[in-house]
């Protein structure tokens, strides 16, 4: 098969048949074998009636699978990778404001340009400055400490070569960092493109300004993860280490500077009078836990399941 189009929803009941009619018009002239996987994140409208009418209708493409309760986006976009057959996935969210129209040139760029990833890049968009404004402050920070350089990746408008979408998991609200997660996986070739972002046509966004916060919590995971979650002594080891030789010094130097007092016969305050004593002690002591948290981070990853999990890209 050469498309799956996953399309994660909640409570979008009255988009699906106007996208599902324009999705399969499109795919059909481009004459494209696909399959388009509707993920019903537990809805409490009438989403999943909708999807069973469309089932009915278009057999032969038409997919779904529904929560038991609402999990996020995240958990639905990771459930309908699992049960993509496309050799190129492609990712679109489903209240009308992501065009069809693009997912040929999506396609293309994957199979032609040998691109891993293609990400859409809304440059035009019809949403309030209350929403503009922290999203692009929030692509500038993602890519700063990042290194991939893509202007919006909470775009949901992705292409994906399939190999990409079956060797990572994402969870919680990662679903803003799967460029991060594809990087750290190996998948090196990241492009982006430029979509026509459309004004909402039916219901209202199920986001509000909390993905903001949650997007920054989730970035410092997501960059733990990738960089130290496999080596956490790393990161640990060397904060704790650091932390422990400072208040050590410190502590050493109240310690010399009173033996040198007394020997001088200068009298001085005691050192456990003294308040950068027990600076010093803390900082010690925070430096020995964060030592042990590096310890134990590594004996847990020491005994993951996937302690020894590589990706091959080819063999001979």
């Amino acid at each position: 098969m050469d498309i799956s189009i996953v399309i994660p929803l909640y409570n979008e009941e009255e988009s699906l048949p106007e996208l599902t009619e324009w999705i399969v018009k499109v795919l059909r002239n481009s004459g494209k074998s696909f399959e388009i996987i509707f993920v019903d994140d537990g809805s409490n409208d009438n989403s999943w009636t909708v999807i069973e009418e469309l089932k009915k209708k278009y057999s032969d493409v038409v997919s779904g699978i529904s929560f038991r309760r609402n999990y996020g986006k995240s958990a639905a976009l990771q459930v309908g990778f699992q049960a993509a057959n496309g050799d190129v996935v492609i990712t679109m969210d489903a209240d009308m404001q992501d065009s069809p129209d693009e997912i040929p040139q999506l396609y293309s760029m994957i199979t032609e340009g040998k691109y891993d990833l293609v990400s859409g890049w809304k440059k035009k968009r019809y949403d309030p400055i209350s929403k503009t404004l922290p999203s692009k402050f929030f692509n500038f920070t993602v890519r700063v400490f990042t290194g991939i350089k893509l202007h919006d990746f909470n775009c949901g408008l992705k292409a994906y070569r399939s190999k990409v979408v079956k060797s990572i998991e994402i969870y919680g609200e990662m679903h803003r960092y799967i460029p991060v997660i594809a990087k750290q996986a190996g998948f090196l070739k990241i492009g982006e493109k430029v979509v026509v972002h459309r004004p909402r046509k039916y219901g209202k966004t199920k986001f509000g300004f909390e993905r903001f916060v949650n997007g920054y919590l989730d970035l410092l995971s997501v960059l733990f993860i990738t960089r130290f979650g496999k080596k956490p002594m790393h990161l640990f080891g060397v904060l704790g280490t650091l932390m422990f030789l400072i208040g050590f010094a410190a502590s050493a130097y109240i310690g010399f500077h009173k033996l040198w007092a007394v020997s001088h016969g200068i009298r001085i305050e005691r050192i456990t009078a003294n308040p950068y004593f027990y600076i010093a002690l803390a900082a010690m002591i925070i430096g020995t836990q964060l030592f042990l948290t590096g310890f134990l981070g590594e004996l847990i990853s020491r005994s993951s399941s996937d302690r020894n999990y590589y990706q091959i890209e080819k063999e001979i």
